[in-house]
């Protein structure tokens, strides 16, 4: 019963309120009709294209009487952000540490939509590989993670210097918390202080974000330079050499 005058916008609310863990999926339909209950002359007929008689509804006389336009909904449920992770270094040293992250609230493999794949992030060359967690059922749940930074310049700063793998899954039916071991590697060559988001997407459905605190301190002192005095009001020189870690 909406009324809509020629190039007037309408804007349609969507209210997301999810339950449970799992994608959720519905359409909106918009249903447009002439104001005058006039029909449109175009005729609906066998041959016509499927996607267009999908899209209208057709009157007893075959004229159009209707518009429609199909919205697809996906809703994929994001729990609350966790506590930052905090992973500590000196810099010029190499550390590595295993994080246990919970996944809260995880629903059963068998509960995810055959193209419940699609809608999966993009995948860093790290979480290539979805790791299965099985509950000694034929249900097994796959997740996809990914190590998404604020900003591009802070990418390039921890691209090279930063590395992850799940190492273990472990699955409480019970609780239906998940428990993924991840091992991070961190290697910086300068102090840093950046922050990164490892997001976890569960194909059955569901979204945890891990805030992470990559933290590179001060490095040791190379060497000490004694510099000792030929006499006063006079030079002294010392040479030593800087090596370039980069071109």
């Amino acid at each position: 019963g909406i009324r809509l005058a020629p190039k007037e916008k309408l804007e349609v609310p969507v209210l997301f309120m999810p339950a449970e863990m799992k994608i959720y999926k519905t359409q909106v339909v918009i249903h447009v009709m002439r104001e005058n209950g006039e029909n449109w002359p175009y005729e609906v007929t066998a041959e016509s294209n499927t996607d267009l008689t999908r899209n209208v509804t057709v009157a007893e006389n075959g004229e159009t009487q209707g518009i429609l336009w199909i919205y697809p909904i996906h809703g994929t449920p994001e729990a609350p952000q966790q506590k930052s992770v905090v992973i500590r270094c000196q810099a010029r040293q190499r550390l590595e540490q295993r994080v246990e992250l919970l996944l809260i609230g995880v629903m059963p493999g068998e509960t995810a939509l055959p193209d419940a794949g699609n809608s999966a992030m993009v995948n860093t060359d790290e979480s290539s590989n979805t790791p299965e967690v099985t509950d000694g059922s034929s249900a097994a749940l796959e997740f996809l993670y990914e190590l998404q930074y604020q900003s591009d310049e802070i990418r390039s700063q921890l691209d090279s210097l930063v590395g992850m793998q799940l190492l273990e899954k472990e699955w409480d039916t019970e609780s239906r918390i998940v428990t993924l071991i991840f091992n991070v590697v961190f290697a910086p060559s300068k102090p840093m202080r950046n922050k990164a988001t490892l997001v976890v997407q569960c194909t059955a459905g569901g979204l945890w974000k891990f805030p992470l605190l990559f933290i590179a301190t001060e490095p040791e002192v190379d060497d000490v330079i004694n510099i000792v005095a030929v006499g006063l009001n006079k030079e002294s020189i010392v040479g030593f050499k800087l090596t370039s870690q980069t071109r």
